[in-house]
């Protein structure tokens, strides 16, 4: 049959996203109450075809093409986690809108005013959620806002977007998002003017590698981290955990003070081979005050210990860290040995744990509950959900919570005998 039909015919059918969609990529009919929605909200896992719907769906507001959009609109907003975000992915990513776009709808990518142009006279702006203020003063038509659940300073930028929805006669947005229980994201689930789809990875398995699917899907398939990053599911804190998303959000900073001590903690893996523990890598830093600020998370799997000794090595540098602390109940001398080869010049405090780890856990819970410790931007979202995941029998849906080991004994490391007075920095 395909054989049978003209090439141009050919061509336009293989950009008729319409024909082509998954269901959960179909636009909804209604929002929750059944009437018209506002906010189309599109929660899926790891390559569920989310940047796809994205493109797809501005390029049909561009375009004017249903049925996704009944006439081209003039202006829409373009908002991604990072201004890098937005071009890496929405716009110039394998599922973005220049890839997607057919020669005579594709728009040109004006990088130094932040735009792009569709032939049609259609104009996309493009925004940083890192940026909320940026938001004041435009207006659109529609919305594309990708990752939503990852962006910083997601309530300021999302609601400073709505007050630029005010274009023609219906404004829209839709979010596409691997969903992480944050406020917002609840909140919009339960709007009756949004309309909500969902899809798992395993939806779009036949365009995914089948390594990606061997490897990635069965080793976190059933777990905490998969039923989030794999089904998009929003997964929410345990009821008999030591950490809670509020706590962590209320305790959140933009950027640490002068520090003045940082100590870099290692969790070990007893093993390199394939599906073995990740090695734990967290850092972070002590202030004149006793604040605990909790810097970077740089844990790696999959590594022989020459590897992830040159991460730990290298995240001790970049931060002019004092010490690095690190686990030796699994490999003994040789973790002190591999991270001396890497650089015999990094002062290495080895560690014994005595006691269970829900045990090590609960002092630094109790810090947290007490604002003695504090995280530095939102990029430390995996090692938020192994603490908010571990309660009395460890990570809920089994696994080694590699993350949180790391960063407890950096954090107990600062608040004992490794606190040798101060020698200030600023990061």
């Amino acid at each position: 049959m395909l054989q049978a039909i003209p090439v141009p015919w050919l061509r336009t059918l293989s950009h008729d996203f319409a024909v082509l969609a998954h269901a959960h990529q179909d636009a909804p009919a209604a929002g929750n109450n059944g009437g018209d929605w506002t906010t189309w909200l599109m929660l899926g896992g790891r390559g569920a075809g989310k940047t796809r719907l994205g493109a797809e769906w501005v390029r049909a507001q561009a375009n004017g093409i249903p049925p996704m959009a009944d006439a081209p609109l003039p202006r829409i907003a373009l908002v991604g986690e990072t201004e890098h975000d937005v071009r890496a992915v929405m716009i110039e990513g394998e599922s973005g809108l220049l890839r997607i776009s057919p020669r005579a709808q594709r728009p040109v990518f004006i990088s130094s005013r932040r735009r792009l142009e569709w032939p049609n006279g259609a104009v996309g702006e493009i925004f940083s959620a890192e940026e909320p203020d940026s938001l004041r003063g435009p207006q659109f038509a529609a919305a594309w806002c990708d990752e939503l659940a990852k962006w910083r300073n997601a309530d300021a930028a999302f609601d400073m977007l709505q007050f630029g929805l005010r274009l023609g006669l219906r404004p829209r947005q839709l979010v596409t998002t691997t969903p992480r229980p944050i406020p917002l994201l609840k909140r919009l689930i339960a709007d009756p003017r949004s309309a909500v789809t969902r899809a798992s990875t395993h939806a779009n398995a036949a365009y995914l590698s089948p390594a990606f699917l061997d490897e990635v899907i069965g080793r976190y398939a059933g777990t905490r981290l998969g039923r989030q990053e794999i089904d998009g599911e929003i997964v929410e804190d345990r009821t008999d955990g030591l950490w809670s998303r509020a706590i962590i959000e209320r305790l959140r900073v933009e950027q640490a003070p002068q520090l003045a001590r940082i100590a870099v903690g290692i969790d070990p893996p007893a093993s390199s081979r394939q599906g073995a523990d990740a090695c734990g890598i967290v850092a972070a830093g002590r202030a004149e005050d006793g604040t605990i600020y909790v810097l970077e998370d740089a844990t790696v799997a999959g590594l022989p210990p020459a590897g992830w000794a040159m991460r730990a090595v290298a995240l001790y540098r970049r931060l002019r860290a004092d010490l690095v602390v690190a686990e030796v109940n699994q490999g003994g001398e040789m973790v002190r040995a591999v991270l001396r080869q890497v650089d015999a010049s990094v002062p290495v405090k080895a560690v014994h744990a005595t006691r269970g780890k829900f045990l090590r856990a609960e002092p630094v819970a109790a810090m947290y509950a007490q604002g003695r410790v504090r995280h530095v931007g939102a990029r430390l979202a995996l090692l938020e959900d192994e603490m908010c995941a571990f309660g009395l029998d460890g990570l809920a849906g089994g696994g080694s919570p590699d993350r949180l080991d790391a960063m407890v004994w950096a954090v107990t490391e600062l608040t004992g005998r490794g606190w040798h007075g101060p020698r200030i920095r600023a990061l």
